[in-house]
């Protein structure tokens, strides 16, 4: 059989070439790769409101980069207090002093460390907290919106009352306040998200004490599908109920099944973002709208957020429902 001759470099020339790399990693030895050194641009439309007496809410425009945006960083009065995602383009400042001036900046970062020049800088005064403020303001009312695109939604509802006065309203998704506005607006647009995905929003209004009402009703909206992705496999129309028996709670859920073209085998139930327990049909597995009994021993007002998801046809899991909350009766 005949070797296999394997040519190898000179010992001087492989000792100068890692030589060369410990100096020049980027440029030694034939290596073609650049060094990111372009900073990404300054985020712009950077707005600040306060949301109380104790904090704030700062929102920003996407800034760009020649590689991608890997995060933001706020600053407040030129020093830097939170850093956030790329995928987040707002978020809350506590621990904030009532009756005060604050000024805002924000910056973006890039994977290789490069950090944009400072944002315009906006600034805002924390109102005075109210000694007698002790009531938390009423609950929005008629919360409604639409799918503006695939990655946009518009919400507005009926505004709440206070006794001293309503400073804020927070829009959350599934338990998770994601947005800000006024206590003088009663509308929200939401951007980010994504396409063919089943939202579930729910506002509460605050006031300068830091005070939240309760949650409004919940409302469900479905962005619309990217162009030729596949139909969303989500469960539709989920409805909860329960009732008390002896000592422990029974939870009864119903859901309009997807159209996955086959019959659905299993579904996957979360409890409060948890997987809890897999659904598994004793025979045929049902048509058109199923149903399930949940059996939990928690105390009266423990509450629950749930959701659900299919098991697909081809042994996949498929997306997953509109959130419900669920608080166990007294």
């Amino acid at each position: 059989m005949e070797g296999i001759t394997v040519q190898r470099p000179h010992t001087r020339t492989a000792l100068a070439c890692s030589a060369a790399l410990l100096l020049a990693p980027l440029t030694a030895c034939g290596g073609t790769a650049q060094a990111d050194t372009k900073k990404p641009t300054a985020p712009t439309g950077v707005t600040a409101q306060a949301s109380s007496a104790l904090s704030a809410h700062v929102m920003w425009e996407q800034a760009s980069d020649d590689k991608g945006i890997t995060g933001y960083d706020v600053y407040r009065e030129g020093r830097k207090i939170l850093s956030v995602p790329a995928t987040k383009l707002m978020t809350d400042v506590d621990g904030l002093t009532a009756s005060t001036d604050y000024t805002f900046t924000v910056r973006a970062r890039d994977a290789a460390g490069n950090v944009s020049a400072p944002s315009a800088s906006v600034a805002l005064t924390t109102p005075a907290p109210s000694p007698d403020d002790t009531e938390p303001p009423t609950t929005p009312v008629k919360l409604r919106g639409k799918a503006d695109t695939a990655r946009t939604v518009t919400l507005s509802w009926g505004g709440s009352t206070d006794d001293v006065g309503v400073t804020a309203y927070d829009v959350y998704q599934e338990d998770s306040r994601i947005h800000s506005v006024p206590g003088t607006e009663t509308t929200a647009r939401l951007s980010g998200l994504r396409p063919g995905t089943v939202y579930t929003f729910t506002v509460r209004a605050r006031d300068a004490a830091d005070h939240s009402s309760p949650d409004g009703d919940a409302l469900d909206l479905t962005t619309p599908t990217a162009p030729g992705a596949p139909a969303s496999t989500a469960p539709t129309g989920l409805r909860t109920k329960a009732t008390a028996q002896k000592n422990e709670f029974l939870v009864d859920l119903s859901w309009d099944q997807p159209d996955t073209g086959g019959a659905i085998p299993a579904y996957q139930l979360f409890l409060n973002g948890r997987l809890t327990t897999t659904i598994v049909w004793g025979g045929t597995p049902p048509a058109g709208r199923a149903t399930y009994e949940l059996t939990l021993t928690d105390p009266p007002g423990t509450r629950y957020s749930l959701k659900i998801r299919p098991k697909l046809p081809d042994g996949t899991w498929g997306d997953f429902s509109a959130q419900r909350t669920v608080v166990l009766p007294g």
